[in-house]
């Protein structure tokens, strides 16, 4: 368990659109537990997977992934990962749905993209690929205390990440304990299509402008062209503790400041009057801070047909975002050579103080503004199953298929006229599927 340590520091995401954000990191979750289960000074390892992910009538993305892992001998070891990953489909852009069909500028500025009535904005531009790259060396200074350090590159077509990490541990009483602590630095910067909209600026529109030169003069105030920075800097610290022959437990708290350029380039907020119809749409504009706190509690225990797994994590931040995380994994041996594996997953999180599902005509444009669903109040569920099975020569083969929802929720903001008429806060359902390999 303490070699996961030196794999999630710095396993964050750079971007929110990888993978639908809490579904990645349950696959990198899922990674560091077949990490856990190899012996870290086997020689050298490969961990291949392929992982498909489809919302239903939204996103679809599919990501490969490699894994290397080599012994230089009992005090080195060094880890690479290389991970492809492409998404495409249809985004909500925050908008809120209405009785009458909707237009919207593309974020690029040549032409526009439409929403039927009735039905929740998408821009059906979405598309993405991402490359990320990532080194892992750790030492073992002897039998109580280990290190690492670590470099990560990710990139996509207007998002590029850097990052550093370390970390250290040591085991004490007798190795049943062990206190670990990292860190990691990233260095992110970003190019949106188009430029970065100015926050809470007011879209514009073609059709409403005598000329192109008109126009593009119009949409170029609402824009900065140079690029924006975006830095990160996580801690983690924690113990690891055996209980009994059978049980061990772990906790750990986290902290995550972030500052810079926080903004989805691609979101919008509905301006609407009294009877709930749409007048306009502004730029999102969130806060260029975020410090975030997160405690993980964790228990395993080997019982005599396999492996029982509880896990609670709560997070909080200056944005008044809170969640809990609650995960329940049962192993099933089938036999020393076979397993079935269970999950259940429910995330529950509170929306952020500056979410708005609407802006209304005639009042003051509030400092920050988003009407993301991911800041929003919602509950995630995951349901899946997963088959292993030893082959020839050492190799393990594994399947995973995962049912995962969305459940968006009212923060208890009241719906005028119109908007009362729909469903301003759609589910999302989705299927992933994981298919692996052990060399």
């Amino acid at each position: 368990m303490a070699s996961s340590l030196f794999l999630g520091v710095g396993a964050a995401l750079t971007s929110d659109s990888a993978l639908a954000g809490e579904q990645a990191a349950e696959t990198r979750e899922n990674a560091a537990e077949e990490e856990q289960a190899s012996d870290p000074l086997a020689g050298a390892t490969i961990d291949a997977a392929l992982v498909y992910y489809q919302e239903q009538d939204r996103v679809t993305a599919a990501e490969g992934i490699i894994n290397y892992r080599q012994a230089l001998d009992d005090a080195n070891i060094i880890r690479g990962k290389i991970a492809l990953d492409a998404l495409t489909g249809a985004s909500a852009n925050g908008a809120v749905i209405q009785a009458r069909p909707q237009s919207f500028t593309r974020p690029s500025g040549t032409g526009v993209y439409q929403a039927r009535a009735g039905e929740l904005p998408l821009d059906d531009t979405f598309k993405d690929t991402r490359l990320q790259l990532s080194a892992n060396w750790q030492h073992l200074f002897s039998a109580k205390w280990q290190a690492s350090l670590g470099g990560y590159l990710s990139r996509e077509y207007d998002y590029t990440s850097l990052g550093v990490n370390a970390g250290l541990e040591h085991s004490f009483n007798q190795s049943n304990t062990q206190v670990f602590a990292g860190a990691a630095y990233y260095f992110d910067i970003v190019n949106p299509v188009g430029g970065r909209p100015v926050g809470m600026s007011e879209m514009v529109f073609r059709k409403d402008f005598a000329s192109e030169a008109e126009f593009r003069q119009a949409f170029d105030a609402t824009r900065f062209y140079e690029s924006a920075l975006k830095r990160t800097f996580d801690f983690n610290v924690g113990v690891t503790q055996t209980l009994s022959r059978r049980w061990q437990a772990q906790v750990s708290y986290g902290l995550s400041a972030v500052n810079g350029y926080l903004n989805d380039a691609y979101k919008v907020v509905s301006r609407v009057d009294s009877g709930g119809q749409a007048l306009g749409y502004h730029y999102e504009q969130r806060p260029d801070e975020r410090l975030k706190h997160n405690l993980y509690l964790m228990t395993k225990g080997a019982l005599e047909s396999g492996t029982l797994t509880f896990s609670y994590r709560y997070s909080d931040d200056d944005w008044s975002l809170q969640a809990h995380t609650f995960d329940a994994r049962y192993r099933y041996n089938l036999s020393g050579a076979a397993y079935w594996q269970w999950q259940f997953r429910a995330y529950l999180q509170d929306a952020a103080e500056f979410y708005h599902l609407y802006l209304t005509e005639g009042e003051p444009l509030p400092e920050f503004a988003s009407a993301d669903h991911r800041l929003g109040k919602m509950q995630t569920y995951t349901i899946g199953v997963k088959y292993g099975q030893k082959l020839e020569q050492g190799m393990l083969a594994s399947v995973r298929l995962a049912y995962y929802q969305q459940r968006p929720q009212n923060p208890g903001v009241e719906l005028p006229g119109e908007l009362a008429s729909f469903d301003q806060f759609p589910h999302i359902d989705a299927i992933v599927l994981q298919l692996g390999m052990r060399f």
